[in-house]
C-alpha cells in the first residue's frame, strides 16, 4: 500500500458505495449485488498487487465480471454479443500482460513490479511493450476504444461503475504504477504519451459526433482516461492521479442523472441540477474539479513536449465542445416530473460536490504522492475562458458541427470484427463442430461398436457355447446311466465285473509292454 493505491482504493469505495445505493432504488436482485462486489474487489486485487501473478488474477477475474455484468440481461441476444465483443476485445489485449510476465521471468528473474525496470534486454523492452499493450486496451485507448460503446448494453450502475473506478482506470493507474519502466526503455513514455494524447483528441471527436447521450459519454470516457494516460507517459503522476479521482466522481454522477432519464422516463430538478454539474466540470469550466486537474496534466506536458501539448490542448477544447453538447439535454422541453428515491437522490448529490471541489486533489497535492502540480496562471486562465467560451457557445446555438467521419467510433470495431471477433467465434464454431462430429462421433462409433460386438456374440459365439455345454450335460448323463445298470445287486455279477476289468487291464499291461 502506498499513495497511489490508497487514493484508488479509496475513489473505488467511495464511487462503489454511491452506484449501490443507486442500484438499490431500482430493485436490482442479490446476482447483480454479488457480481458487482466481486468487481470491485478484483479491482482491489489489481491497485494493491505488488507482482504480476497477483495482478493477473484480479486483472482477469476483473474482466470475467465486466463480461457477465454487460450481458446482465443474458435473455436478450444483442446485449449478449455486446458482451462478447467487448470481453473478446479485452481479451485480445490483455495477452500482452500474460507475454510480459514471461519475458520478466526470463529477464528480470522475478515477477514483482518494482523490479520489471531492472531486467536486462532486450527483455525490458518486450516487459515493456507487453504492458503497454495491455494496458491500453483495458482503458479503451486507440486502437481499443471502440469496446467501451458496446460496453453500454449493461446496466446504468455496471456503467456508472466502469466508466469511472473500476476496469477502464486500471489500466491508466497500471501505467502510473509501472513509470520507472516506462522511463527505462526509453521509448515506452513517449509512446504511451502520444496514445493517450491521440485518444484524448480523436475520442472527444467522436464524442463531438454522438446524438445518443450514453453514447456520447462513452466516448467522452476514453478521452478523458486519455489524460490520464498523457500524464503517466509525460511522468505528471500527481496530475493524472488527481485527474483520475475528479474524473470518477463526474463521470459516476453523469451516467447515474442519464439513468434515471432513461429508466424513469421523466425529470427531477435534482438531477437536472446534478446533470448540469457534472457537464459543466467535465467542460473544465473554473473553478470545478476537471479544469484544475486537467490543467496541471497539460502544465507537466508542456514542460517535455510543446507538440504533445498542442494535442492535448485541442483535446481540453473538444472537451468543452462535447461537454456543452451534453448540457444540451437539460434545454429540452420538460417531461412529466418523476419521484426519485432517497436512496438515489443522496449519492447523486454527494458525487454532485465531489464532481465540484475535488480539484483540491490538483492544488495541495494527491497523499503519498509528490506534493501539488506546477501551473503557470496563463495556462489556467486560458483553458478556463476557452472552456466557458466553447461550452457557452455550443448551449447558446443549441447545435454543434458533428464530424461524420467520427460517428462510427472511427471503424474501429469493423477493423477488430476483422481482425479478432470473426477469426475468434470461426474458430469457435469449427472447434464446436469437430467436438459433435468428430469427438462426439468417435464416442457414439464406440458405442454402437459395442452394441453390435455384444448382438454378434449374442447370436453367434453364445449359441455355440451354449450347445457345447448341452451336449456335454448329455453325454453325463448317458454315462450316468449306463453306471448304474451293472448296479443289480446281485454279487456274482460284481464278480464277473471285476475280473472283467482285470483282464482288460492285463491286455493293457501286456501290449504296452
Amino acid at each position: 500500500m502506498d499513495g497511489l493505491s490508497a487514493v484508488l482504493l479509496v475513489t473505488l469505495g467511495v464511487v462503489l458505495v454511491a452506484v449501490l445505493a443507486y442500484a438499490a432504488g431500482d430493485g436490482y436482485g442479490a446476482r447483480f449485488h454479488v457480481l458487482m462486489l466481486l468487481f470491485a474487489a478484483a479491482m482491489a486485487v489489481t491497485v494493491t498487487a505488488s507482482d504480476l501473478l497477483l495482478l493477473l488474477m484480479g486483472w482477469e477475474v476483473m474482466g470475467a465480471m465486466s463480461y457477465a455484468l454487460i450481458g446482465y440481461a443474458w435473455p436478450d441476444a444483442e446485449r449478449v454479443r455486446s458482451a462478447d465483443i467487448a470481453f473478446l476485445t479485452t481479451r485480445a489485449a490483455d495477452m500482452g500482460l500474460y507475454t510480459a510476465a514471461g519475458f520478466a521471468v526470463a529477464g528480470a528473474h522475478s515477477l514483482r513490479l518494482d523490479a520489471l525496470a531492472q531486467a536486462d534486454a532486450p527483455w525490458r523492452d518486450l516487459i515493456a511493450a507487453g504492458v503497454v499493450v495491455s494496458a491500453l486496451g483495458k482503458s479503451a485507448q486507440l486502437p481499443f476504444s471502440f469496446w467501451l460503446s458496446r460496453a453500454m448494453a449493461g446496466p446504468t450502475p455496471v456503467s456508472a461503475l466502469l466508466h469511472s473506478a473500476t476496469m477502464v482506470v486500471a489500466g491508466a493507474y497500471l501505467l502510473l504504477r509501472l513509470r520507472p519502466l516506462l522511463d527505462a526503455t526509453g521509448w515506452a513514455a513517449t509512446a504511451v504519451s502520444w496514445a493517450g494524447a491521440l485518444t484524448a483528441l480523436l475520442l472527444g471527436a467522436v464524442a463531438l459526433a454522438q446524438r445518443d447521450l450514453k453514447q456520447l459519454l462513452a466516448a467522452s470516457t476514453c478521452a478523458q482516461i486519455g489524460f490520464m494516460v498523457l500524464g503517466a507517459g509525460a511522468g505528471s503522476v500527481d496530475g493524472a492521479a488527481a485527474q483520475l479521482v475528479a474524473h470518477a466522481a463526474v463521470k459516476s454522477l453523469l451516467f447515474l442523472c442519464a439513468g434515471v432519464w432513461l429508466t424513469r422516463r421523466g425529470s427531477d430538478r435534482l438531477v437536472d441540477v446534478t446533470f448540469g454539474v457534472g457537464a459543466i466540470a467535465l467542460a473544465g469550466v473554473p473553478p470545478l474539479s476537471l479544469w484544475v486537474t486537467k490543467d496541471g496534466v497539460l502544465a507537466d506536458v508542456g514542460e517535455r513536449s510543446s507538440a504533445l501539448l498542442a494535442v492535448g490542448f485541442a483535446a481540453s477544447v473538444l472537451s468543452a465542445a462535447y461537454a456543452g453538447k451534453a448540457l444540451l439535454r437539460l434545454l429540452r422541453p420538460a417531461e412529466p416530473g418523476v419521484r426519485v428515491p432517497l436512496s438515489q437522490r443522496i449519492p447523486l448529490a454527494g458525487l454532485a460536490v465531489a464532481a465540484a471541489g475535488l480539484g483540491v486533489l490538483g492544488v495541495s497535492g494527491v497523499p503519498g504522492l509528490p506534493g501539488g502540480m506546477e501551473f503557470h496562471a496563463w495556462e489556467l486562465v486560458l483553458s478556463g475562458v476557452v472552456a466557458v467560451v466553447t461550452a457557452g457557445a455550443v448551449v447558446v446555438a443549441r447545435r454543434v458541427p458533428e464530424p461524420g467521419w467520427a460517428l462510427d467510433w472511427l471503424w474501429l470495431e469493423r477493423a477488430v470484427m476483422v481482425v479478432v471477433v470473426r477469426p475468434v467465434f470461426g474458430a469457435a464454431r469449427a472447434l464446436a463442430w469437430f467436438d459433435d462430429q468428430v469427438v462426439d462421433g468417435a464416442v457414439r462409433g464406440v458405442a454402437r461398436a459395442g452394441r453390435w460386438t455384444a448382438g454378434l456374440t449374442g447370436r453367434r459365439v453364445e449359441i455355440r457355447v451354449d450347445g457345447l455345454v448341452s451336449l456335454v450335460g448329455r453325454a453325463a448323463r448317458g454315462l450316468a446311466v449306463l453306471a448304474r445298470r451293472p448296479q443289480t445287486g446281485q454279487l456274482h455279477m460284481y464278480f464277473a465285473q471285476a475280473a472283467v476289468v482285470l483282464a482288460v487291464l492285463a491286455v493293457v499291461a501286456v501290449l504296452a509292454g
